[in-house]
């Protein structure tokens, strides 16, 4: 399984979110492996990940990724959202975690 944190440059916010997403799959005890990896929305491409973590500003941007594998952070920096979010992934996705 592979997520994507997607910003507009594909530097700065997107690195920080890919980097919380690792500490949370860290700390849920994670053992399956999950690929996390940044990129900036212009280039994103569905076949690219399975799902995509962005900015609601971003929405518009990320029209060609599928709507039910674009995950909307509504703040970046918010690290229960994102905990909440990659949780909720993992059991749909079948995933064990603590």
């Amino acid at each position: 399984m592979k997520f994507e944190a997607l910003c507009q440059s594909g530097l700065g916010s997107s690195f920080m979110v890919q980097m919380n997403i690792n500490n949370i799959l860290k700390q849920e005890n994670v053992k399956e492996n999950i690929e996390v990896s940044h990129s900036d929305v212009g280039s994103a491409t569905p076949d690219q990940a399975d799902y995509f973590f962005i900015d609601p500003t971003l929405k518009t941007a990320a029209g060609s990724l599928p709507d039910d594998r674009v995950i909307v952070l509504n703040s970046l920096v918010d690290a229960n959202e994102l905990k909440e979010k990659v949780n909720a992934i993992l059991d749909k996705e079948g995933i064990s975690h603590d």
